[in-house]
């Protein structure tokens, strides 16, 4: 079985690390509700996409 010849530091295993980090997804306005939404997807509260109704909404 492999085994590390030696210590891993702190600074290399901490640049290792440097891409994990998690990013907050983007954020657009819906043009028909201006509610919150992903851009490129469907609202999911009016259910439109590119002035088209996508989704059957609730309402």
């Amino acid at each position: 079985m492999a085994v590390p010849k030696k210590k891993t530091s702190k600074s290399r295993r901490d640049m290792r690390r440097a891409h994990d980090a998690l990013t907050a997804p983007g954020v657009s306005v819906c043009p028909q509700c201006d509610e919150p939404k992903q851009p490129h997807r469907a609202c999911p509260s009016c259910g439109f996409y590119k002035d088209r109704n996508v989704l059957d909404s609730e309402d």
